[in-house]
């Protein structure tokens, strides 16, 4: 007759097989499988990107034009309508298109409703727009997809500013051109500015961070060793996804093919997994920190963060002060945009518009 101990002891050994089936995977996590972005989205994406690469005009400065318009690629990354799509187009009013172009990638799987009524936005949706998720390489492929639009339509695009819909300008357009373009004092961290202030060609205006607390555990989100050799953690960086690139940074994101490989990976831990804040930093760290001013020009308050989502304004906070206090920055002139805003800032905005936002 068997005892009581011993039955015990013959039932836990034939539950260990099940508890290490249920228990394990989250223990011992197998390497990453596969992207899980649909391969139709990655053949459409190669098609364009390869069609960029390809293109013979690597800047408008290159065109034989004594005097060439260069012209800031705006880009607009949304699933939402674009409610502050008013004070954008009051941004841009009066100014030559020969200036600036606009283009927005929106979700196709969400309800967005186009601008009309002469808005800049009427005609900027781009037609290869895919489907988009928060904290997935699929906002890496939404940007690469405008990069590379903009990059092929208009070889004038110098800069590329990526946006959100809920980013807000700061100044007015004049301002921004110029502190471009034209400033000699506009980039505190440039050492040797040209006379012509910023050297277009030359850097970008993306965060390098490197030592963010987080960033070991973010390194490791799609496991140990995952992201090795091609990225070692050394060279790892962090920063906001809305930036403004350089055309050239532009062509060398549109043609990467070997780091996208390592970010497309699906993560386990997805409080750890923000691609689309690691992908474009680390890739330019790796080939060409020198060209990047280490900043971004996109004012955001992570105070109160919540789930990895950024401080949101309300109307009532909108006032001149605050619009003042957005625009300091430690690194450039001034900061060009902020975000966020809850849509219904925008009348509070508007009415300080040209008093306050676009006034200089």
């Amino acid at each position: 007759m068997f005892s009581n101990q011993f039955v015990l002891s013959f039932f836990l050994l034939l539950c260990l097989p099940f508890v290490f089936f249920f228990v394990a995977p989250h223990v011992f996590p197998s390497p990453p499988g596969e992207s899980l972005i649909p391969i139709s989205d990655e053949i459409d994406d190669r098609s364009l990107f390869m069609a960029a690469a390809g293109s013979t005009s690597l800047s408008h400065l290159s065109s034989g034009n004594p005097n060439p318009k260069l012209k800031i690629a705006f880009l607009f990354l949304t699933n939402s309508d674009l409610h502050f799509a008013p004070i954008w187009d009051r941004f841009f009013s009066g100014h030559s298109q020969s200036l600036y172009n606009v283009y927005v990638h929106a979700d196709p799987f969400a309800n967005v409703t186009r601008p009309g009524n002469g808005s800049v936005f009427e005609n900027a949706f781009i037609a290869n727009a895919k489907r988009t998720a928060r904290a997935s390489p699929t906002l890496i492929s939404a940007t690469r997809r405008l990069l590379a639009t903009a990059f092929l339509d208009d070889p004038a695009n110098t800069y590329f500013a990526v946006l959100s819909q809920n980013c807000i300008p700061l100044h007015s357009f004049n301002y921004v051109y110029s502190s471009l373009f034209e400033s000699s004092t506009f980039d505190k961290s440039d050492p040797t500015p040209s006379p012509r202030g910023i050297r277009i060609w030359y850097r970008s205006f993306i965060e390098l961070i490197s030592d963010e607390p987080r960033l070991w555990k973010r390194y490791n989100a799609r496991g140990r060793n995952a992201m090795m050799p091609e990225v070692p953690f050394e060279k790892f960086r962090v920063g906001s996804q809305f930036f403004v690139m350089t055309r050239r940074h532009a062509l060398l994101t549109i043609k990467d093919r070997i780091l996208w490989r390592k970010f497309k990976l699906p993560c386990y831990r997805s409080d750890e997994c923000y691609p689309e804040e690691h992908y474009f930093p680390t890739l330019l760290n790796m080939k060409d920190p020198d060209g990047c001013t280490g900043y971004t020009l996109t004012r955001v308050n992570w105070t109160g963060t919540v789930k990895g989502h950024p401080y949101t304004y309300k109307p009532k906070e909108v006032v001149p002060e605050l619009i003042q206090r957005l625009r300091q920055s430690n690194h450039s002139s001034s900061y060009f945009f902020a975000r966020k805003f809850t849509p219904a800032c925008l009348k509070p905005l508007l009415a300080i518009a040209d008093s306050v936002i676009f006034r200089d």
